[in-house]
């Protein structure tokens, strides 16, 4: 068994069209575990630390301009392979690709609009992570329901 942590982001368009407790209510009824959760708001050099791999790429800047938007809420979630597990909850990057009973199949409008955001390899979680969170922000604990999961 590999337990990991990972980063998701519900970015401004989760935000603004209240679907914040949805997309949570998703991971929650999975298994995955909340161990970090706030609300933010991204600044320019946070958006372009996030987004350092994107740079040279022509969407960099919507990216840069759509996250700092608006307030986003961002979570630290740990499970069982949480990676692999968030990215198969939230569908592909495409919403109108994305499979129904997806996070972004079923809720998703476009390309930047796609309401999550979530690492894509343990590296990227290590560094995500430590983007949005200081070590105090993230708790460890047991869940009772954690044997039957």
């Amino acid at each position: 068994m590999t337990i990991q942590r990972t980063l998701v982001l519900c970015k401004p368009d989760a935000v603004q069209r209240g679907m914040v407790g949805q997309i949570i209510s998703r991971f929650e009824r999975k298994g995955l575990k909340m161990v970090g959760l706030k609300m933010m708001k991204v600044d320019r050099d946070l958006a372009s630390r996030h987004y350092q791999e994107h740079v040279t790429k022509p969407f960099y800047e919507e990216l840069c301009s759509f996250i700092t938007s608006s307030p986003l809420v961002a979570m630290a979630i740990e499970g069982e392979n949480a990676v692999a597990v968030v990215r198969n909850l939230m569908g592909v990057t495409n919403p109108q690709d994305a499979a129904s009973g997806t996070i972004r199949g079923d809720f998703g409008l476009n390309l930047t609009m796609n309401l999550v955001h979530g690492s894509d390899s343990p590296a990227s979680a290590k560094r995500e992570l430590d983007l949005f969170f200081a070590p105090e922000e993230l708790h460890d604990y047991e869940l009772a329901l954690e044997p039957w999961t």
